[in-house]
């Protein structure tokens, strides 16, 4: 697509529409494979309070005006997350949803301000369900797009073959080699001097002011993710607790956390957590985490506090975010993000 050809220009569309009638039936395929296995479709509001509280995750910022003129501020959701976790709360068990949602300051072939995310979240259930249900939607994807293989930009991925499961720590030790638990200590806290040293001895760039969370999300970037879900999925698992403010300690090593990413061809697919639910320490997270959006963008978001309210209630659970458009470019071959979204919004 270019200024002079649109996505609406009747051959440009021709082009897509062999791919968007793709997306159609992964869709169809998502919808039912929730369905057999008894979750709930449920619809969150796009709408709200809070769009989040990690501290790179930028928002749309709207208004209220209520029938008096008064105003309040509130923001397209980045994610259902919040609103998906109330209904934890409310006594919901497996529920999934599927829409859109909204994120600004992102643009590149595997980005898009407006997007469709699949959520999905199981009450009492560890999280590695969750790993073994991305294997069963990666297969579900593909045999709906009659694709053998994932393929993306020379990349191939066959998502029929069970993810092979990496910690971070392995994946730091084998592709960059960084010994990344060494920079953790036992609490959890980092020690960004000493992972700027061994960035360095591995050629990353680092500047005077980037934080321990700056030089770990290079190396992944850098010498990491190039390297995951070639040939067959990876699950990336037992992130630092710092990289986690939505996950849970794991019980066994309180220095990393319940979390995992997915990778097929080099693109990250989806981000799982084993869910905190205590209030205070995910309150605390959230406070650091918009400090350290001051620091470095100067704003913040408020808390959403009936979302800290509803943790306290909420059961142990596992959820996940997965993007619908990135697992669609890979089942259908596709370059490019816009080419797989029936109305991409302009650039």
């Amino acid at each position: 697509m270019t200024s002079a050809s649109p996505w609406w220009s009747p051959h440009v569309h021709a082009d897509r529409r062999p791919l968007l009638l793709k997306r159609g039936r992964i869709k169809a395929a998502v919808h039912a494979w929730f369905q057999a296995r008894d979750f709930l479709e449920v619809e969150c509001g796009i709408l709200q309070v809070s769009p989040g509280n990690e501290a790179h995750l930028h928002a749309f910022a709207t208004e209220r005006v209520f029938p008096d003129g008064t105003r309040k501020p509130l923001y397209l959701h980045t994610s259902p997350e919040f609103a998906a976790k109330k209904l934890l709360a409310a006594g919901e068990e497996r529920i999934y949803t599927l829409g859109p949602v909204f994120r600004n300051r992102e643009l590149g072939p595997r980005h898009a301000c407006e997007f469709a995310m699949l959520e999905w979240y199981r009450a009492g259930a560890p999280y590695e369900a969750l790993m073994e249900d991305c294997a069963a939607l990666l297969a579900e994807a593909a045999e709906a797009a009659e694709a053998r293989l994932f393929t993306h930009r020379g990349h191939v991925c066959d998502p029929f073959l069970e993810p092979e499961r990496v910690t971070v720590a392995e994946a730091f030790a084998k592709h960059a080699g960084i010994d990344l638990l060494a920079t953790l200590s036992e609490d959890g806290t980092a020690d960004r001097d000493a992972l700027a040293e061994q960035a360095v001895a591995t050629g990353i760039r680092i500047v005077f002011d980037d934080s321990w969370s700056d030089i770990f999300s290079r190396i992944i970037a850098e010498k990491v993710e190039p390297n995951l879900g070639q040939g067959r999925p990876t699950i990336l698992c037992e992130y630092p607790v710092v990289e986690a403010a939505l996950a849970r300690p794991k019980a066994s090593d309180p220095r990393v956390a319940e979390r995992f990413e997915l990778y097929g061809c080099g693109v990250e697919l989806a981000n799982g957590f084993g869910e905190l639910t205590d209030p205070a320490e995910q309150r605390r997270r959230f406070v650091a985490e918009m400090d350290e959006k001051q620091r470095v963008y100067g704003d913040r978001y408020p808390l959403d506090e009936d979302f800290l309210a509803a943790l306290a209630i909420m059961p142990e659970a596992s959820g996940i975010a997965l993007g619908f458009d990135r697992l669609v470019m890979l089942a259908t071959g596709a370059p490019r993000l816009d080419l797989v979204i029936w109305t991409p919004a302009a650039e």
